[in-house]
C-alpha cells in the first residue's frame, strides 16, 4: 500500500490506525482535491433551499442574510455575501450582537430587516431552533430559508425550507459548520441564477477560517474545504485576511497550518463577537483593499487584547472556585460580573486544568435577571445529554455533546449544581478521570529524517478528528535541561539515544514545574511530536515534548 501511494509505511499505519482501510480512501486522505466534494444535494434540504432562494429573487423579492456573532456565523455571512456581489446583487444581512440580543433570531430584528425592505430572509449558522422568529417573519409575508448545522429541536420552524446536515445522519457532509453549509449552498445557487456561474473557489479561505474556529472534525468534506481553504488563505488575495495576517505577526504570504489559524487569526474575529459587535469582523472580511482593511484589523487586534485581559482575569478567579471543588466530578462555578462573551473560553481553560465537565455562569445587563451560562466537556461525557437530564432547573439550553450554552434562574443555581455533579457521578464514577495521549507508534531517532516530516505534513490540517500523530522514543537520556521564556516557562531538552548516540533537541512548553532540572542525565521515555523547526530560517528537527515516563 505504501508503495502504491508513494509513501513511508509508516504513514499508512497511521491511516490505518484511524480507520482508512483501503489505497483509495488512504489516496483521498492524503489529497484532498476539491473534485472529491460531495454533491451539496447530499445535504438534506439544500436542493429546496437553493432552489427557494432561486424563485424568490427571480419573483424580485429583497434578499436578507442572518448570521452569528461568532467566527462560524460571521464568514457564513460573508461568504453568502460575496458571492452575490459577484453575481451583481447587494444582500442586506444581520449580525446579532451577543451583549443585546444573544445567540439566534429575535423578533424585533425580523420586523427591523422586514421595515428596511427584505421580504425573503435567509439563516447562516442559526434558526434551527427559532421556532417564533422564523413565524414572525412569515406573518410579514417574507418568505424565510433557514440553514443550519445545530442539532434541530423536536419540531422544525415553518420555514419554506430548512437545511442542516444534522436532519440525517450518516451523510457525507453530516460534520459541516454553518459557514460550510453556506458554501455548499452558493455551489448549488451558481447553477441555479439566470447568468454565467463565478468562481466560488476564492471564498474558501472564508470558509476554511469559520471551519477551524468551529472546530467540527477536520474529516471528509471539512478536510477538503480546510486543505484547499489554506491556500487561499497563504495567497492572501483578499485584502482582510491580509491585514488579519500581519496583525497577528505573520507575513502576507505566510503558509498557516489549522492550528495557526485557530491560535492566532480566528480569535481576532471571534473578539468583536465576543466583546460586542460583530460588524467589525464582517467589515474586515469584505473589505475592498488593504489601506482600508489594515484599521480594522489593528481594532479588533486591540479588543482582542482586551478580551485575553479578562480572559486572564477570570480563569484565575474560576481556578479558585474549582480549587474549593476538587471533591466534585462536575463543575458549576458562578460569579455575576464575568464578561458572557469570554465565559466559555475560560469553560475551556478549567476543563484543560482539571480535566471534568465544567459551566461556568454569570448575570449579563441585558438578561433580565436570570444567569447566562457555557459549558465545556470532555470526550468522555456528552455534555448536551446530561443538561437535558437537568432540564427541570433550567429556562433554556443548547449545544452538543462537548459545548453548550444554558440559563437558569438564580434560585436554581444550588440545584445545578447538585444534580450536574449527580449526572457526571452517574456516568463516569466519583473519581475524577485523566485525560489519555493516544499514541501513533514508537519511533527510533535513527528514523526521523526530512522525509518523514514532510510526509508528516500531508497529514494536516490537524483538528478534531485528525489529531497530530504523536510517537513514542524508546528509551533515551536527557543530556542537556534548559529554561526558557519570559518567566522560564518552558523547558529546553536534548535528548540521546543510548544504543545509537543520535541526539536530538526538544522542546517542552509550559512544563517546567514538572519537567524539572532532577531529569537531566536520567534515562527516561517520552511521547513526542517531530517537527522542522525554521527559527532564523535554518530548517531544523525538533521534537515537541508532549508527556514522558521514567
Amino acid at each position: 500500500m505504501a508503495e502504491e501511494l508513494n509513501v513511508s509505511p509508516l504513514i499508512v499505519e497511521i491511516l490505518w490506525n484511524r480507520g482508512l482501510s483501503d489505497v483509495d480512501e488512504m489516496d483521498r486522505f492524503l489529497s484532498p482535491l476539491l473534485r472529491h466534494m460531495a454533491n451539496p444535494a447530499e445535504v438534506p434540504g439544500l436542493t429546496e433551499a437553493a432552489e427557494t432562494l432561486a424563485r424568490g429573487l427571480d419573483e424580485g423579492r429583497k434578499l436578507a442574510v442572518w448570521g452569528d456573532y461568532d467566527v462560524d456565523g460571521i464568514t457564513a455571512t460573508a461568504v453568502i455575501k460575496e458571492f452575490f456581489a459577484m453575481r451583481g446583487m447587494e444582500v442586506m444581512h444581520h449580525l446579532p450582537n451577543r451583549m443585546e440580543e444573544g445567540y439566534g433570531m429575535n423578533v424585533p430584528g425580523v420586523e427591523h430587516l422586514h421595515e428596511q425592505g427584505a421580504t425573503m430572509l435567509l439563516t447562516v449558522d442559526c434558526g434551527i431552533t427559532d421556532s417564533a422568529p422564523v413565524a414572525r417573519a412569515r406573518e410579514l409575508g417574507m418568505t424565510v430559508v433557514v440553514t443550519d448545522h445545530h442539532l434541530p429541536g423536536e419540531t422544525l420552524p415553518e420555514a419554506h425550507a430548512v437545511c442542516d446536515p444534522r436532519l440525517a445522519e450518516g451523510g457525507p457532509c453530516d460534520d459541516l459548520a454553518g459557514v460550510g453549509v453556506a458554501f455548499m449552498l452558493v455551489v448549488a445557487l451558481n447553477r441555479l441564477l439566470p447568468g454565467d456561474p463565478v468562481d466560488v473557489r476564492p471564498l474558501l479561505d472564508l470558509v476554511a477560517l469559520g471551519t477551524i474556529a468551529d472546530i467540527v472534525k477536520l474529516t471528509g468534506q471539512n478536510r477538503i474545504l480546510v486543505k484547499n481553504g489554506l491556500l487561499v488563505i497563504k495567497e492572501a488575495k483578499r485584502p482582510g485576511m491580509a491585514a488579519l495576517k500581519v496583525v497577528s505577526d505573520y507575513d502576507r504570504r505566510a503558509e498557516l497550518g489549522a492550528g495557526q489559524i485557530g491560535f492566532h487569526l480566528a480569535p481576532r474575529i471571534n473578539a468583536a463577537g465576543r466583546m460586542g459587535d460583530p460588524e467589525k469582523a464582517l467589515r474586515l472580511l469584505l473589505a475592498k483593499d488593504f489601506d482600508s482593511a489594515m484599521p480594522i484589523a489593528e481594532e479588533l487586534n486591540a479588543i482582542n487584547m482586551e478580551r485575553r485581559r479578562q480572559e486572564q482575569e477570570i480563569s484565575e478567579q474560576a481556578f479558585e472556585q474549582a480549587e474549593s471543588m476538587r471533591h466534585m466530578a462536575g463543575l458549576v462555578l458562578h460569579a455575576d460580573h464575568w464578561h458572557p462573551g469570554i465565559i466559555g473560553i475560560v469553560a475551556s481553560r478549567v476543563v484543560e486544568k482539571y480535566y471534568r465537565p465544567t459551566l461556568l455562569l454569570c448575570t449579563p445587563e441585558s438578561s433580565g435577571g436570570l444567569l447566562k451560562g457555557s459549558g465545556r466537556s470532555i470526550s468522555e461525557f456528552n455534555l448536551y445529554d446530561g443538561l437535558a437530564d437537568v432540564a427541570d432547573v433550567l429556562e433554556g439550553f443548547g449545544g452538543h455533546s462537548q459545548a453548550a450554552g444554558v440559563s437558569l434562574k438564580p434560585e436554581n443555581l444550588k440545584a445545578l449544581r447538585e444534580r450536574f455533579n449527580d449526572r457526571v457521578i452517574e456516568k463516569l464514577g466519583p473519581k475524577p478521570l485523566t485525560p489519555t495521549l493516544k499514541l501513533d507508534h514508537e519511533l527510533a531517532f535513527s528514523n526521523i529524517n526530512n522525509t518523514l516530516l514532510k510526509e508528516l505534513e500531508m497529514l494536516q490540517p490537524y483538528g478534531m478528528g485528525n489529531p497530530e500523530p504523536v510517537f513514542a522514543t524508546k528509551p533515551v537520556r536527557v543530556a542537556e535541561h534548559a529554561l526558557f521564556g519570559r518567566e522560564g516557562e518552558h523547558v529546553k531538552l536534548v535528548l540521546e539515544d543510548t544504543e545509537t548516540g543520535t541526539k536530538l533537541p526538544g522542546k517542552a512548553w509550559r512544563m517546567a514545574d514538572t519537567l524539572t532540572r532532577a531529569v537531566h542525565g536520567r534515562t527516561m521515555r517520552f511521547a513526542f511530536t517531530p517537527k522542522i523547526d525554521r527559527f532564523r530560517g535554518i530548517p531544523t528537527i525538533d521534537l515537541r515534548i508532549r508527556d514522558w515516563v521514567f
